[in-house]
């Protein structure tokens, strides 16, 4: 379910090569990857305490993966296509935007580097799918 946020709106109409449901799905990924890292937030959150849920780039596409193999399934590749999304430095462009309008935060050390070629997509979301039949009943 898309939520509307007029922040994100903007993003979009500032740099149209994304989908706005890309920003959103990019939340929910970072959320997903906090979660299996063991790293998600409290309510009450200071600079120092905040370092301790930081996800690096490399980090943040694993989770990506993961959320969209389990959301999508076999339609993942084809939803990021639709997104806008060809290649993993798609998602740090994603990230730098949301950056850039205060929506999320970096380190000194984060740079859009660190999601060049990551994994090649297809590979990732179309070559290796795989059905847990754990998960699947």
């Amino acid at each position: 379910m898309t939520m509307y946020h007029p922040n994100l709106a903007e993003i979009v109409r500032r740099d149209p090569r994304y989908a706005y449901e890309a920003y959103e799905f990019v939340f929910a990924a970072l959320t997903h990857c906090q979660k299996i890292l063991g790293r998600l937030p409290r309510e009450e959150m200071s600079a120092e305490v905040e370092a301790q849920h930081h996800v690096t780039g490399p980090e943040l596409l694993q989770g990506v993966r993961d959320l969209a193999l389990r959301e999508f399934g076999l339609m993942a590749r084809t939803v990021f296509r639709r997104w806008g999304i060809n290649q993993t430095d798609d998602f740090g462009e994603i990230v730098f935007n949301l950056v850039d309008a205060t929506l999320m935060s970096k380190t000194t050390d984060d740079t859009r580097r660190d999601f060049h070629a990551v994994f090649d997509l297809d590979r990732a979301l179309v070559d290796s799918y795989r059905i847990n039949m754990e998960e699947a009943g």
